[in-house]
């Protein structure tokens, strides 16, 4: 039988520039949730050329697609995304901001995710072909994870059913075993409608919908102290009612994002939230409108799975950076603030890195593979691909496309989108994923254990998808 790690490194190396000018072009057409029309129609021609069948615009998402090799169980499924997000653009390989005419950017590394996931697709469509063996392999072309939760909008369509195993990475500082959960949330519009009217002659007359939003951020504001430590409740002024001081506004809009642990926490924050509002509405006499606008649910680890794909992370290896490469992610680390630097440790534990950095100690790139800790930590932010993994057995990992202490959402992290060592930790990345991939479908029988523990989680934990069934994307320019 073949040698599977032989199989994956020859054959990535052997593709290695087609993955990268893959990456590359995702890069250069950086676009913002459910309008990656671009990177979208390019990856999913890659898939085609690459002798998938493709499904384009599925779940009535336009820019969402499926590309299927072969058939029958087991059937793998790499999630790849390709998203970009809006004021964060950035020249690529330079330690000093710089900004692009066009402030869209890739500052969360998703130009190599979609890639990474794509190359491990194609590795693991590639050793079907080779052993004639039976089995599906899945390319989820995944948009608006950004801000939209295009997965859990996949997920209500059924997208992802009859999938037994999920994989996928985020780039980060470091190699290791995404083994958190993480922050379930409503994402939600408040818009206030009032009278307007001339702010000096006739006061008495108007009734402010800024008003109305200013008392409910008050509102919201006192409500934090009465909330759990671990939920977060963000906003957005959306709309202020205009640039005039002498008229009353009549229209002002609020954009709220509540986050906790658990999607039901969540949903006890947002009906206080509510409760807020409509006071602020009774204070000013203006109306309310509320518009669910997203959700995504906390992501499940499993356990079983994660062990498989720590298996293969390790088989793969941290790799080794050049010199060019450690004095650029010096020069990205110098780049940073005092605080950011001191924070870089703890940047990376949400990624599954647990120890204390004395391992890089005069380092700059993270080159070891960070041991598997089985935990019960929150990662503080939110993934759609919490939703995925309620219906589906789902294993993450990350690999060191960036300098130690890289925040995610910042020019330093789109700077080295096209690095040469973000490029050499995505194709790792990539061959952790296939190689997990390949093992299950050459020994359907690793997934016994995987399937007991999700089984077990699902007969507890019934799902339910957070985002109504009337609510439909939202492109952030429309």
């Amino acid at each position: 039988m073949t040698d599977l790690k032989s199989f994956i490194e020859h054959y990535l190396s052997e593709n290695k520039s087609e993955f990268e000018k893959v990456s590359e072009y995702i890069f250069n057409h950086p676009e913002t949730r459910f309008e990656e029309y671009e990177s979208s129609r390019f990856l999913a021609d890659q898939c085609e050329q690459a002798g998938f069948r493709v499904e384009r615009h599925v779940g009535g998402i336009e820019t969402a697609f499926i590309a299927e090799y072969g058939e029958g169980a087991p059937v793998i499924g790499f999630l790849g995304e390709f998203d970009a997000l809006s004021g964060l653009s950035q020249e690529p390989n330079i330690a000093e901001p710089v900004q692009w005419e066009r402030h869209v950017g890739h500052g969360c590394g998703h130009n190599l995710l979609g890639t990474g996931a794509f190359a491990a697709a194609c590795a693991a469509k590639a050793f079907l072909e080779k052993n004639n063996l039976p089995g599906t392999v899945k390319f989820f072309g995944c948009p608006g994870e950004e801000g939209g939760s295009g997965k859990t909008f996949m997920v209500r369509e059924g997208l992802f059913d009859g999938l037994d195993l999920a994989l996928t990475w985020h780039p980060s500082p470091g190699n290791a075993i995404m083994s958190l959960s993480s922050l379930a949330n409503y994402q939600v519009f408040f818009r206030f409608k009032g009278i307007p009217t001339h702010a000096a002659n006739s006061p008495h007359l108007g009734r402010s919908a800024l008003d109305a939003v200013e008392l409910m951020n008050v509102g919201v504001q006192y409500l934090r102290e009465h909330i759990i430590d671990a939920a977060r409740i963000h906003y957005a002024v959306t709309n202020t009612g205009g640039i005039s001081p002498n008229v009353v506004q009549a229209e002002a809009e609020v954009l709220y994002l509540i986050r906790a642990p658990k999607i039901g926490q969540v949903d006890e924050i947002y009906k206080r939230v509510i409760k807020i509002a409509e006071g602020a509405a009774l204070m000013t006499e203006t109306g309310l409108e509320i518009d669910f606008n997203k959700a995504c649910s906390n992501y499940i680890p499993n356990r079983a799975a994660e062990r498989l794909l720590y298996e293969s992370l390790q088989e793969i290896g941290p790799g080794e950076p050049t010199e060019e490469e450690k004095e650029f992610a010096k020069a990205i680390f110098d780049s940073l603030s005092a605080s950011e630097q001191q924070d870089a440790f703890n940047g990376m534990r949400g990624f599954g890195y647990f120890g204390d950095g004395r391992e890089y100690e005069g380092k700059y790139i993270a080159d070891t593979v960070g041991p598997y800790v089985e935990t019960d930590e929150v990662l503080a932010g939110s993934t759609d691909v919490g939703d995925v993994s309620w219906v589906v057995p789902t294993a993450q990992l990350t690999t060191s496309t960036s300098a130690i202490g890289t925040p995610l959402h910042t020019w330093q992290m789109t700077s080295q989108g096209l690095s040469t060592n973000a490029h050499k930790a995505m194709l790792r990345a990539a061959a952790s994923m296939g190689l997990t991939g390949m093992k299950v479908l050459q020994n359907p029988g690793l997934l016994e254990s995987v399937k007991e523990e999700f089984t077990a989680f699902q007969k507890d934990n019934p799902y339910t998808n957070p985002i109504p069934d009337h609510v439909k994307p939202s492109k952030l320019n429309a």
